[in-house]
């Protein structure tokens, strides 16, 4: 094969006249087919007699039939061949021999420094290398060579990666050069490990036509092609154009992949991998773009450039600018430059595509107005627009990453290229929107005022056609918008942002400099896009159908947002609400990421003025008509299947706008007050009506979807509407919604699907006579889900009345609870409003009260306004309980609300005095702690109601429940190990209904204290009964708050406070004996000893005797305070004596005895048994107050006693 290549370098000239393996016949070698090999002729045939002499002659591997038959027709082949005796005779040598030789003589000149002209493979030559050759017999040929190889082998091992060149007499000569090939070929087969191919390959760059002596090595060893190949790249430079070494290694492989094309792509991918010898994987390229037959389709050639530059591995991509850099440094006269001749083939390509038609002279515009059908400027093909928008892509990879700079003709092409007509097409607005960020990134191509002219009419044309563009192509994401976007942000000077938005685009971060852009800025808002044609067009411009984040590219969204922030809208009285509605109600998921940037922005520009001189300068809110239309089907009771008419999407983004909206009024407040602007609020009718949990509860299965909506409407929900936040609520959901919730929809038959709401109603109306028929409604009810659940809401509800009538089977309120929490989960507020309604008591002849939302939120306490008989039914009170926390909740945030909104009601008299420094916010903080104080008040009457409830009614007491063993039954189990009969007694009276609602209630209140503490701190400093004490300490978990303000309850002046204080500390103490309670006790037992001194006798007598049973669990939980507490007895004792001493002389027995007892206690061990409390009480009742007190100190002092020695 004769290689002459237009781009040929040295090596290359100085090969032309040789003969080079053909890719033919290489095949053949490789493959061993002795066909194809028979049909070469001579002189290709002569290049692989070495490989084919060893062949026939060394005893295979392969002893099948096929392959000697093969072995035949090769020795046929080689037996009318001169050549062949010659290599037969190399084949003879003792290469056993000449290899010990070879060692011996590397080893010599490793010695000598690799100077010394001796040989041990070679002896004092008489004559030149090449005559020596000649006379020489085979044996001493190999040693020639093998001497000259070696030698270039050293050299090139002691070079440290310097190139240079060895000139050889027995490598130039063209007359010897097959003889020597022979010889090299038969060497390097022979004593592989002395001459390891890559080494060869690698010395043999260095001599005269080294590449057509590694051909024909690599030829007679075709298995070794790719590790000679990776071999070399390895060894190579990075960058191969920047000296000799480089470009002899280059062309040396690439006349390797001309020998073996298939294999020149890999050779290609070892090039990138390695990052070394950038032109060689260019000029292979380049070999394969031109053998390429496809003319319309993207070429190879810009296909690998454009992944080096564009790809994601930073190494290549700096590896190969620096390529593109250095070439544009050195002189480029040559065409011998891998460089040149890519730029020259990327031009070429170009130039193929450009519409025949073109010219830079400038068209006036009248002329084009007169035909508008007709233009002089032929279009793009529709075939040429994806490799058009390839090129473009590439050329700006080239000049914004890898820094080439245009010649003159390559940036008029790039014009003319960028400034055509493409179809109406996808890929024609993907073109023209290249195009365009070109012409803003790389403004230096235009250059003369006809260029400008052009590039001026272009972008008139794209105003003119976006609109059928749009429509034709299908595609929602037009060029229309990116100019619209571009003017805006050059009207607010936002150069960055075009930046990012053009690097977006082309997909590619270029450095453009602000300053470049400031002749397009002149020519977009003076010439093209004023601002008020820029807000007008935007108006007009269609809302994106189904608008999703699966719609990419630059959309009317984008515009929109952007005018909005700049504030053009309102600057230019231009209404842009229905144009934001529209796109609202045309969503989809998944959602776009601008849409809530875009609500933000725009409920921002109608509470702020656009500026201060001009404050009615906003835009218009959307009304509540518009937001109720987004709902219906949603609203109506009857059902709550969503309509057809708006998406999910579109509700949720509306039900964002409502909450946003309103959060941004409030916190606006101040702000608004102050330019005398009230903008309207949307009415507490709209936001009942608006399904926000069932909304919500679509989001949260809709989250992926949904982006960041779910957590912003979550966020809006805890600040505004804390009611639908309760963490019960959520928990529930978990359970209805999980995995039973699919089996029990398995278990869902078509007669639990059959049954009517009117049917629940006739069931209802049947309870006192049956209750199997609602029963078995109910239960099929159940199975359904909480959506399908809401058509039956208003009757469940309406019924609950009936459901307190005595006789209703447990299983039927239950059931009723378990619904009525499910439904709480899509319908809470408008079924606590039913709810609240139904359990009103029934007064003959006074009409009841039909309460709203905004009633309950006002007041929450309605909620326990409820018949009695709901207290006593734990099913209907766990409900009931529910409703209040829900209202005090929503009542927190309504108030908060309401003094936000109130705000400024005192700030007109404020303005009238004299402004004092700090005298501002007077009246705001003061609102603020009535605020507080109604809150605090608010929820302390809630507890206590609740805590009235819990206590036995008088009928209950009459009935037998025993308050006593009801609420003590936790101490009585730790203090005394009652009898059996005891027990269960006490097991009966827990089986009831109070003691379930008293646990329910008990769970309540911890969550208001846990929830805020203060709650529980101002309910006992208001004190309730004091039976209650054993079941709230007990019942309640964070009743131990308690500990940290029981001090400052005992420094109350009033005693019904202290006396209520120790003995809320005694049953602290027995349920939470802590270091803590122990020294809360120790102040509490000196307290004690200090009023002792300072009370009268009344007040003495009524302290302390409610309060010293107390002392006896200060004594059982801390035994520490034993003495402390005995003889605080004793002085009261002592006390109550002297007082009794002036009267009578009765009361000396009973002092004698307590000095005894405080004396020997343990001879009183026994007192309880043989003398019991109530003979040593005696008629108590009968005695004055300090008598019936010492007898009090008696008894506590024996109940001690025995506590301490049973203990013992």
């Amino acid at each position: 094969m004769k290689v002459l290549d237009e781009g040929s370098t040295v090596i290359m000239a100085e090969c032309t006249s040789l003969q080079f393996v053909s890719p033919f016949a290489f095949e053949a070698m490789q493959k061993v087919d002795v066909v194809r090999l028979a049909s070469l002729s001579d002189p290709e045939l002569r290049l692989l007699l070495p490989c084919l002499v060893r062949m026939a002659l060394c005893a295979p591997a392969d002893q099948s039939q096929s392959w000697a038959q093969d072995k035949k027709l090769i020795l046929r082949l080689l037996s009318g061949v001169e050549a062949v005796n010659s290599i037969v005779a190399l084949l003879s040598v003792d290469f056993h021999a000449l290899e010990q030789d070879a060692s011996k003589e590397q080893q010599l000149r490793h010695k000598l420094g690799g100077g010394s002209g001796e040989s041990i493979l070679v002896s004092q030559l008489q004559h030149g290398l090449t005559l020596e050759f000649e006379h020489s017999d085979s044996p001493r040929r190999l040693r020639l060579v093998l001497s000259e190889l070696l030698a270039i082998m050293n050299k090139v091992s002691e070079s440290s990666g310097e190139f240079f060149f060895k000139s050889s007499e027995l490598f130039e000569s063209p007359v010897y050069l097959e003889e020597a090939a022979d010889v090299l070929c038969i060497l390097q087969a022979e004593l592989p490990s002395l001459l390891p191919i890559v080494d060869v390959a690698e010395a043999l760059l260095h001599v005269r036509n080294g590449a057509w002596f590694l051909c024909l090595l690599v030829a007679n060893v075709p298995d070794s092609f790719n590790e000679v190949c990776r071999g070399l790249i390895k060894n190579g430079e990075r960058q191969d154009e920047e000296s000799l070494g480089g470009r002899r290694r280059t062309d040396a492989l690439r006349f390797l992949c001309k020998m073996n094309p298939s294999q020149a792509l890999k050779v290609r991918g070892m090039v990138v991998e390695e990052c070394h010898l950038p032109g060689l994987g260019v000029a292979l390229t380049l070999d394969h773009t031109k053998n390429e037959a496809s003319e319309d389709g993207v070429s190879d050639l810009v296909c690998f450039v454009s992944g080096l530059l564009l790809g994601t591995n930073a190494k290549v991509r700096t590896w190969f600018g620096t390529f593109i850099r250095n070439g544009q440094q050195r002189k480029r006269e040559t065409s011998s430059s891998v460089l040149w001749q890519m730029r020259r083939q990327l031009l070429l390509e170009l130039m193929g595509i450009l519409p025949t038609v073109r010219s830079t002279r400038i068209v006036e515009e009248a002329d084009v107005e007169m035909e508008p059908n007709v233009s002089v400027y032929s279009g793009l093909k529709e075939e040429h627009v994806v490799k058009a928008s390839a090129l473009l892509r590439l050329y700006c990879a080239l000049m914004g990453i890898a820094g080439l700079k245009p010649t003159e003709e390559e940036a008029e092409q790039l014009l003319q290229l960028m400034t055509s007509r493409p179809p109406a097409t996808p890929a024609g607005v993907r073109f023209v929107s290249l195009s365009f960020c070109m012409l803003l990134a790389f403004s230096t191509l235009v250059s003369t005022p006809e260029q400008e002219q052009l590039m001026v009419v272009w972008l008139s044309w794209m105003i003119k056609e976006e609109a059928y563009f749009e429509s034709t192509s299908g595609v929602s994401a037009s060029f229309g918008e990116m100019l619209l976007l571009v003017a805006m942000y050059f009207h607010s000077n936002q150069l960055s942002a075009i930046i990012d938005l053009v690097c977006s685009t082309l997909g590619m971060k270029i450095v453009i400099k602000p300053s470049s852009l400031s002749r397009m800025k002149t020519i977009f808002t003076q010439e093209i896009f004023t601002e008020q044609v820029v807000t007008a067009h935007a108006v007009r411009v269609p809302v994106t159908s189904n608008l999703s984040a699966n719609i990419t590219g630059f959309l009317p969204i984008h515009c929109i947002y952007q005018l909005l922030r700049s504030r053009s809208f309102t600057k230019h009285k231009v209404s842009i609400k229905d144009w934001i509605y529209r796109q609202l109600c045309e969503t989809s998921t998944p959602l776009h990421p601008q849409l809530l940037p875009l609500i933000d922005v725009y409920i921002n520009s109608i509470l702020t003025p656009a500026s201060k001189s001009n404050p009615e300068a906003t835009n218009q809110p959307v009304t509540e008509q518009e937001i109720l239309s987004i709902f219906q089907g949603v609203i109506g009771a009857d059902s709550i299947r969503l309509n057809q008419r708006f998406s999910i999407t579109a509700q949720l983004l509306v039900l964002y706008y409502v909450l946003s909206y309103e959060e941004a009024l409030l916190a606006n407040t101040k702000t608004l007050a102050a330019m005398q602007r009230k903008p309207k609020s949307y009415s507490s009718s709209l936001m009942d009506q608006i399904p926000i949990k069932f909304l919500i509860r679509q989001a949260q299965g809709l989250q992926q979807e949904l982006g960041g909506l779910h957590s912003a409407l979550l966020r809006l929900l805890a600040t505004n509407y804390p009611h639908l936040c309760i963490v019960d609520d959520w928990i529930c959901e978990e359970e209805i919604t999980g995995t039973d919730a699919l089996l029990r929809r398995m278990l869902l038959t078509n007669n639990a699907k059959n049954h009517s709401p009117k049917q629940l109603q006739e069931a209802f109306s049947a309870v006192p006579v049956s209750h199997t028929q609602v029963m078995q409604i109910l239960e099929h009810l159940t199975l359904l889900s909480a959506s399908e659940l809401i058509p039956y809401a208003e009757v469940l509800t309406s019924n609950m009345n009936q459901l307190l009538n005595s006789g209703v089977p447990r299983r039927i309120l239950q059931t009723v609870n378990k619904l009525w929490m499910v439904l709480n989960t899509v319908m809470p507020r408008r079924l606590w409003v039913m709810t609240v309604n139904a359990l009103q008591p029934s007064i003959k002849f006074v009409r009841q009260q039909k309460y709203t939302q905004n009633d309950l939120m006002i007041d929450p306490l309605i909620v326990l306004r409820c018949d009695q008989r709901v207290h006593r039914c734990p099913p209907l009170m766990d409900i009931t309980l529910h409703m209040l926390n829900g209202y005090l909740l929503a009542s927190k945030a309504y108030l908060s609300a309401h003094l936000k909104e109130t705000a400024e009601q005192d700030r007109p008299s404020q303005n009238n005095t004299i402004g004092l420094v700090g005298q501002t916010d007077g009246p705001e903080v003061t609102r603020e702690e009535l605020k507080n104080a109604l809150l605090a008040a608010q929820d302390s009457a809630a507890v206590q109601i609740l805590l009235e409830i819990c206590l036995p009614t008088e009928e209950e007491k009459a009935k037998g429940v025993n308050p006593d063993s009801l609420l003590r039954n936790v101490q009585s189990v730790i203090t005394t190990s009652a009898s059996n009969k005891g027990i269960e007694e006490g097991e009966d009276n827990l089986l009831c209904n109070l003691r379930e609602v008293q646990c329910l209630i008990c769970c309540l209140l911890h969550q208001m204290y846990i929830a805020d503490p203060n709650i529980a701190k101002l309910v006992h400093f208001q004190g309730y009964p004091c039976e209650l004490l054993p079941l709230t300490v007990a019942g309640i978990p964070s009743m131990h708050i308690c500990l940290d303000f029981i001090p400052e309850l005992i420094a109350q002046p009033e005693l019904e406070k202290q006396i209520f204080a120790i003995q809320l500390l005694s049953h602290l103490c027995i349920q939470y004996a802590l270091p803590k309670s122990l020294s809360v006790a120790r102040l509490a037992v000196n307290v004690m000893g200090t009023l002792l001194t300072v009370l009268t006798q009344a007040k003495r007598y009524a302290f302390f005797m409610p309060t010293l049973p107390s002392l006896v669990s200060f004594c059982r939980a801390f035994p520490p305070l034993y003495e402390d507490i005995m003889s605080l007895l004793i002085q009261i004792g002592q006390v109550c004596a002297s007082d009794v001493a002036t009267q009578t002389r009765d009361i000396d027995p009973i002092i004698t005895r307590l000095q005894q007892i405080k004396e020997k206690p343990s001879g009183w061990s026994g007192i309880c048994k043989d003398l019991s409390y109530k003979n040593a009480s005696g008629d108590t009742g009968s005695m004055d107050p300090d008598v019936q007190l010492c007898h009090c100190i008696e008894s506590t002092i024996i109940e001690i006693i025995n506590m301490s020695v049973s203990g013992i």
